[in-house]
């Protein structure tokens, strides 16, 4: 089954590969991506406590933000009128925006699905709003990202009936959002779901592959099942994904996660686990997590990981982060998530070069073994 012509200015170059895991060059119109890429998230047109001249000294080079928040708050009207999210937020980088489906299947009660769409309920205001596959696509093309999702549907993983209802619908829907699409200059990427089972992961990996989307996304994992569960699916799914085409595990970004996805090949992740960690005092290291709150910080001189090269680790010291966030201070969220959205990026990076060199293996077990 064909799918519409692939947008202008997108494309997705393999340049080398390491057993299963893989680099690539992925074109957009606001520049090029490296693969594999971790994108942190900016829910809101902002990812939290940070500027873009943060990101940008962070080497970043993708992030997300999402619809279901930016329909409700400002609106897509007032992100459009105002120039498109990258003008918006002043972030002349790629960016790619989440449909809202898992926004708005994460609302329980307040959300009704039919095969049209859902009806849903603000979680702002308890206002009461309409998704279907074609308003999903026409919010995201007034927001302008480079990448837009389909609607899907995000089903519990461990529930079969359910899985296999809501994989049938996200398929549906994968076509009317093709259908309705409408501008040139943005990669409209398909979603596979299925749960954890391996006969609705097949099926739905072989259908989505069918229409033909510029890149596929791997939805419906980290929501509860176990990670071997995961990465079992990954493999199921990614056996038979184009190879000439990104492939997107959605909310997916832990260390561990990074590597044993790159592993399997997945080319780009996406997770709020860097800030959200931060406002909670904690740190991300290769070691561990490191709760800065503690009162063993209080006189440390040293920085949170002495072998980071983020700013934070060059300047400041444990002590004077477990201050500001006894203090209650705005700095702590910025200064540690600065930290740890670094600790992702630079991992990131370490595997990309290990795979071009034909060490990934190697480099992979040393820091999985450094973990434990």
């Amino acid at each position: 089954m064909a799918g519409k012509k692939q947008p202008t200015q997108f494309g997705f170059t393999l340049q080398s590969s390491d057993a299963g895991a893989r680099t690539g060059i992925l074109h957009t119109p606001h520049g090029i991506i490296n693969t594999p890429v971790f994108m942190p998230v900016g829910t809101q047109a902002t990812v939290k406590s940070l500027t873009p001249d943060h990101l940008k000294e962070l080497n970043v080079q993708i992030i997300l933000s999402n619809t279901y928040h930016l329909y409700l708050r400002p609106g897509a009207d007032v992100v459009q009128e105002l120039g498109g999210l990258h003008s918006f937020m002043n972030w002349e980088r790629p960016i790619l925006t989440d449909s809202g489906g898992f926004q708005v299947f994460s609302l329980g009660e307040l959300r009704k699905v039919t095969d049209d769409g859902v009806v849903f309920r603000s979680h702002i205001d308890g206002s009461q709003h309409t998704f279907t596959p074609e308003s999903a696509v026409a919010i995201q093309e007034q927001l302008g990202a480079d990448i837009i999702m389909a609607f899907d549907e995000c089903a519990e993983p461990h529930d079969k009936e359910y899985s296999a209802a809501a994989m049938e619908r996200t398929h549906r829907w994968a076509l009317r959002c093709q259908q309705a699409k409408t501008r040139e200059d943005q990669a409209l990427f398909g979603i596979v779901q299925g749960g954890i089972f391996d006969d609705l992961r097949q099926q739905s990996a072989e259908y989505i592959s069918s229409l033909d989307f510029p890149g596929h996304a791997i939805g419906g994992l980290s929501v509860g099942e176990s990670k071997a569960d995961m990465l079992h699916s990954i493999e199921v799914v990614n056996r038979i994904l184009p190879e000439d085409k990104p492939r997107y595990l959605m909310g997916v970004g832990t260390p561990f996660d990074l590597i044993e996805g790159i592993r399997r090949g997945v080319d780009m992740f996406d997770c709020v686990l860097p800030t959200r960690l931060a406002r909670h005092h904690a740190a991300l290291t290769l070691k561990g997590r490191v709760n800065l709150s503690k009162a063993e910080n209080a006189r440390d001189p040293n920085p949170i990981d002495p072998k980071c090269s983020c700013s934070t680790c060059r300047s400041f010291s444990r002590a004077y982060l477990r201050h500001l966030i006894i203090a209650r201070e705005m700095l702590a969220s910025t200064l540690i998530s600065i930290h740890n959205i670094h600790t992702l990026v630079s991992l990131t990076a370490l595997l990309r070069q290990s795979i071009v060199e034909g060490n990934f293996e190697s480099t992979a077990e040393s820091i999985l073994e450094g973990m434990k």
